[in-house]
C-alpha cells in the first residue's frame, strides 16, 4: 500500500497539492509547513522563489494532481487569486473557490465541494490564510440540492468539451 493510499483510508489526514506563483511562494511554504504539522501531506508543486513566473504552470500542476488522484485537495496562492481561479476552473472536475475569510471557504465545501482552494497572496494576512485553510479542510460536502447542482454543471463541462 501506498502512502497515498494509507491516507485515503484516514479521513482525517490528506494529501494537499499546493503551487504558488512568485506572488504566493511565501506564504505556500508557510502552508506546507502547516499542514504537516497537522499531519497532512503537502506536494510542493512550485514555484520556490521571488522570480517572475507564470501562475498558469502552477495551476496546472496543481489540478493535475487533484484530477489524477495523486492528491485529495488542491491550494493555490497568487497575488489576487483571480489568474490562479480562472486557470484552475478550466479543468473539467475542478472546482476552484477563492476565498478571502473562513466563512466563504466553508460555504465553497458545503455548497460547492470546491476541490481547489485559491488565495491571495498579496491581499491576505498569514494568520487569516491559515484559519481559511483549517476551515476549508475541515469542512465536509452537505450533498443533497448541492449535489444536483454539481450534476448540472459536470453536464455543462461534458457538452462543452472541456477537458483537463
Amino acid at each position: 500500500m501506498t502512502k497515498f493510499q494509507a491516507l485515503i483510508y484516514d479521513k482525517n489526514l490528506m494529501v494537499v497539492a499546493v503551487g504558488a506563483d512568485h506572488a504566493g511562494a511565501e506564504l505556500k511554504g508557510a502552508l506546507l509547513e502547516l499542514l504537516r504539522h497537522w499531519g497532512h501531506e503537502g506536494l510542493d508543486m512550485g514555484t520556490t522563489g521571488q522570480a517572475p513566473v507564470d501562475y498558469p504552470d502552477f495551476a496546472q500542476q496543481v489540478c493535475r494532481a487533484v484530477l489524477q488522484g495523486r492528491a485529495h485537495r488542491g491550494v493555490l496562492i497568487c497575488g489576487t487569486g483571480i489568474g490562479m481561479s480562472i486557470a484552475a476552473n478550466r479543468f473539467q472536475g475542478i472546482r476552484a473557490a477563492l476565498c478571502h475569510e473562513p466563512l466563504s471557504a466553508r460555504l465553497s465545501r458545503l455548497h460547492n465541494d470546491a476541490n481547489v482552494l485559491v488565495l491571495a497572496g498579496r491581499l491576505i494576512g498569514r494568520a487569516m490564510a491559515e484559519e481559511v485553510l483549517r476551515v476549508w479542510l475541515q469542512s465536509p460536502f452537505e450533498g443533497g440540492r448541492h449535489q444536483r447542482r454539481l450534476e448540472k454543471i459536470a453536464a455543462f463541462e461534458e457538452a462543452l468539451g472541456k477537458k483537463p
